[in-house]
């Protein structure tokens, strides 16, 4: 079977596939990643309580498939090709019988087709799961024909829901070039009126619906909502739910430096609001030795909320566990929760706003969850998505420049930052639910002077998987401007140098060889205007106020 053959087949599989994606994605997840999941080992059972129970589980799907026929089509692996479509087969028939016998909700079946659109604008349209066959807006097209007929059942053909479906789909279908598309334009003038349309046809629905914790609310219009996500999503539970006296009480905390052993470093020591929570430094130094250096990069704390996982080793699942790591680390602020509560009991101020903040507990009941949890409330308080891309995704076509709005075309295709760093949040959160973190194997180096890799293997020393070697969490991007110097280990001090490394391909591109960069490690081939046109966009991300 020649290349070409072998290629179109493909590319119908996947649009196939992706006419039921809204679906399969939305109730049958697990099988939905054995039928696209990435193309790298992925982990399975793991539990940070226990990473012993952690295992690596081999990627298979159309991605891996995508793999062995691109960039060119190698007859050696036939074989293997063969078995990979025979894995695409029997799973594709597990997913057919398991929707056989599955009675779908009609609120379920809008929430799915609400998120397929959030999938098409966070994923579908940036290369992620087709990078290098990069048939994206042909596949989109498809998502969405798939969801207008589905819709088609809720609503009459003269309605505004479904003619915006089909702009959307002629659009995509006449500017089908990947690097030449305009996502800016789509999302606004098209993707961003579906999911509207969606919502309002939501409320519209007659009975009763279950209403579930989800980072991205359940009613949200768009991704760009003022309020679409929720900084309580990631909370141990009710009772830790962010309130105001918990955030001035957090507050009060953060800048208090007897709450370090040597009663000289606060949080705010390391997490300065004039540099967006960071400190300005590639490695703050040990609270007991000046002349020794962190481990790691100090990262911002702007919007920390909104993600799972915390550390660049991921090793917290929660703020407060964040929180106490941090307080009890003997090179960070070596100290102790019971002098903590010691220290705060004996003061009036601080008695009386740990009763405003947990009316519940009687006197003397303060412990180490209550301090944990204001200090995490106050940094859930530091969510702000209200840069001036914002704004401009919320309406106002005058926010970005024209120069802002190509770098932001290239973020979400040629440069595809965006297939990493996920809109609107920017970091690692996993769209469209935004439930899970991703981490990622760069092949940063050590030191700007020559190419050895940085020694610290990540989120391997918390999993012991091997594929995560040196694999670390996605930061987000919003505010860098204000928080160099950059990677873990602060080792870039510009954004210049950064979008270097990208567009020479990571490690790989310094020399750095990597069996398990996830990175791809082709050029991106920027040019100098190109990155300064994703850089002035970056800085478009920036607070404002």
């Amino acid at each position: 079977m020649d290349t070409q053959a072998v290629r179109h087949a493909f590319l119908r599989s996947r649009l196939l596939f992706k006419e039921f994606e809204w679906a399969a994605a939305y109730f049958a997840a697990d099988l939905t990643e054995r039928l696209n999941g990435p193309p790298v080992q992925e982990i399975e059972n793991a539990d940070l309580l226990d990473p012993s129970l952690a295992r690596g589980v081999d990627p298979m799907g159309l991605q891996v498939i995508e793999e062995w026929i691109y960039p060119e089509y190698d007859t050696a692996g036939k074989n293997e090709l063969i078995r990979e479509v025979q894995y695409l087969i029997t799973n594709t028939e597990y997913l057919a019988a398991y929707f056989a016998d599955h009675p779908l909700a009609d609120w379920r079946i809008l929430d799915a087709a609400k998120l397929e659109v959030f999938r098409i604008i966070a994923l579908g349209i940036t290369g992620f799961d087709n990078g290098l066959s990069l048939n994206s807006m042909e596949e989109s097209a498809a998502a969405l024909k798939s969801i207008r007929g589905l819709l088609s059942y809720y609503t009459n053909k003269e309605t505004a829901l479904l003619k915006d479906l089909d702009a959307a789909m002629v659009y995509l279908q006449r500017h089908p070039d990947f690097a030449a598309f305009d996502r800016a334009t789509f999302i606004t003038r098209f993707a961003n009126k579906i999911s509207i349309g969606i919502a309002q046809l939501e409320q519209t629905l007659p009975g009763p619906q279950i209403r579930y914790n989800r980072m991205l609310r359940q009613n949200a219009s768009t991704l760009f909502d003022t309020d679409a996500f929720n900084p309580d999503a990631f909370s141990p539970g009710p009772a830790f739910r962010t309130t105001a006296s918990r955030v001035q009480l957090g507050e009060k905390l953060f800048y208090d430096a007897a709450l370090s052993g040597t009663g000289t470093r606060s949080c705010a020591s390391c997490h300065r609001p004039d540099l967006a929570f960071t400190d300005g430094l590639g490695k703050n130094s040990d609270i007991h030795n000046p002349a020794r250096l962190l481990k790691r990069n100090v990262p911002t704390l702007l919007n920390a909320a909104l993600q799972s996982n915390y550390f660049y080793d991921m090793r917290a699942l929660t703020l407060e566990d964040q929180v106490q790591d941090v307080i009890h680390n003997k090179t960070e602020m070596d100290g102790s929760m019971d002098a903590i509560i010691k220290y705060v009991a004996a003061d009036t101020s601080y008695r009386s706003l740990f009763q405003k903040a947990f009316p519940e507990k009687g006197a003397g009941e303060i412990g180490s969850n209550e301090v944990a949890n204001a200090l995490a409330s106050y940094i859930r308080s530091l969510t702000r998505l209200n840069s001036r891309f914002d704004e401009y995704m919320r309406g106002n076509e005058q926010a970005l420049s024209t120069r802002e709005l190509k770098g932001f075309n290239l973020f979400m295709g040629k440069a595809k930052c965006a297939t990493c760093h996920f809109i609107p949040l920017f970091n690692g959160s996993m769209p469209p639910k935004y439930v899970v973190s991703e981490t990622e194997v760069l092949g940063v180096p050590a030191s700007l002077a020559d190419s050895t890799l940085d020694p610290d293997q990540g989120y391997y020393e918390v999993i012991g998987v091997d594929s995560y070697k040196y694999a670390f969490k996605i930061p987000t991007i919003r505010n860098i401007s204000k928080t160099a110097p950059y990677m873990h280990n602060g080792v870039y001090q510009t954004l210049d140098q950064v979008m270097e490394f990208y567009n020479n391909g990571g490690g790989a591109g310094l020399g750095i060889h990597l069996s398990n960069q996830t990175l791809p490690e082709e050029k991106l081939h920027l040019t100098d205007t190109e990155k300064e046109a994703v850089i002035a966009f970056i800085k478009s991300l920036e607070n404002k106020g």
